[in-house]
């Protein structure tokens, strides 16, 4: 047991079950900042979200709030996505060279956005009803597939997202209830970051004793986390998170 990663597991899992921001997005430039090679902090942030929404995915299961057609059409564009990006990084020699330059500027990137979306989400609060939430799953169907691909390339490159984004993409183009909309967050993200973590594994891309080291503390991290957050005032919390990832990506560009 590394006691030192144990508690910064027990950091962000307190964070994460305090705010409900996700994981992937306080993990991976955490790691990254204290000198993980880009490439190992996201798989191994894969592959420790991996076992993390599986548990959330269980859950949901037996509650019966997944959305499952959803949940497939999203993973038929991501897992491919996610796919391609991996190998992009690893088998084209231009792109694998650069590699952790790639990853850490994308990283970024989508921390900046992450963090603006989810300061917009908190105050101003649920999007209204469109015309594209009028519509069935069948007729979407194109739709869903076309925004697994586009994010699940950016949760290839950078483990972020599988969440966060396609949460956001969710309650714009979908008509769902809360409990139903993050039970098929977390069942989609579970396909989509094992799918990621299994090719990042077959490249030995991934720290497992740093991993199992997270999980021992965000774990009760994330227990307590939700036992305080009821206690505490969640908007300013999570605006305050978001304010900190978006100093960790403005860091990373």
């Amino acid at each position: 047991m590394d006691w030192s990663i144990a508690l910064m597991g027990l950091f962000v899992g307190l964070l994460v079950g305090l705010t409900g921001v996700g994981g992937a997005a306080l993990l991976t430039p955490l790691l990254v900042l204290l000198g993980i090679q880009p490439t190992v902090a996201v798989a191994t942030d894969l592959f420790y979200n991996s076992i993390t929404k599986l548990f959330g995915s269980i859950q949901h299961y037996r509650q019966k709030t997944i959305n499952f057609k959803v949940t497939k059409y999203l993973a038929f564009g991501s897992i491919p996505s996610a796919v391609i990006a991996i190998l992009l990084l690893e088998l084209y020699p231009p792109l694998h060279i650069i590699q952790d330059t790639i990853i850490k500027h994308t990283l970024g990137i989508v921390l900046i956005v992450v963090a603006i979306l989810s300061i917009a989400k908190q105050w101003i609060g649920r999007l209204n009803t469109n015309r594209w939430q009028e519509k069935s799953e069948e007729e979407k169907r194109g739709m869903t597939i076309a925004i697994g691909i586009a994010l699940g390339f950016i949760v290839g490159l950078t483990s972020i997202g599988s969440g966060s984004l396609f949460a956001l993409a969710m309650m714009f183009f979908f008509r769902m209830g809360a409990a139903e909309l993050v039970g098929t967050d977390i069942a989609h993200a579970f396909l989509l970051v094992s799918a990621a973590g299994i090719m990042h594994a077959g490249f030995g891309n991934i720290d497992y004793h740093l991993a199992f080291n997270l999980l021992a503390g965000s774990v009760p991290g994330v227990l307590l986390g939700s036992g305080l957050s009821a206690k505490l005032p969640a908007k300013p919390l999570r605006t305050i998170m978001a304010a900190i990832i978006l100093i960790s990506g403005l860091k990373m560009v």
